[in-house]
């Protein structure tokens, strides 16, 4: 027989320490991490985030994402002095700012704010990128 790998899985799991994002409702695109679980459907954040501060409350988790991002060993109903320290020490924003996923997200909102001709210029030079590609993709095949 041959040798069996064995590896945990990608699931990101609801825990306290984990940061979300949270997608629509007042708090929009904005961080916080996850304090205390209420029950299967609601969480107690609190978000400390340079980008915006979220209050303590009470959210379901229909409302965020759960991002990659873990704050290590984070006692359950942290206070939101302690919370603030370990979010700096774990330099939350600029881990978050470093995803892919962030980046996206940014680059999402800058198209959004393009008015009509800056988007015609956007098409243009993607015309102009792909034909380049394509060109020197003809040039490669050809010599092969």
């Amino acid at each position: 027989m041959g040798d069996v790998e064995i590896s945990t899985s990608q699931w990101r799991y609801v825990e306290v320490g984990r940061v979300v994002l949270f997608s629509g409702g007042e708090y929009d695109g904005k961080l916080a991490a996850i304090v205390e679980i209420i029950d299967h459907k609601r969480v107690l954040v609190d978000g400390p985030s340079k980008t915006g501060i979220v209050p303590r409350h009470s959210a379901p988790l229909a409302h965020v994402s759960l991002t990659p991002i873990v704050l290590p060993k984070l006692p359950r109903a942290i206070g939101v002095g302690a919370l603030k320290k370990a979010w700096e020490k774990a330099e939350v924003d600029s881990q978050f700012e470093k995803t892919t996923w962030a980046k996206k997200r940014a680059q999402f909102q800058k198209r959004r704010q393009l008015n009509d001709f800056e988007r015609f210029k956007v098409m243009k030079l993607r015309k102009q990128a792909r034909f380049e590609v394509r060109k020197t993709l003809a040039k490669v095949r050809s010599a092969a």
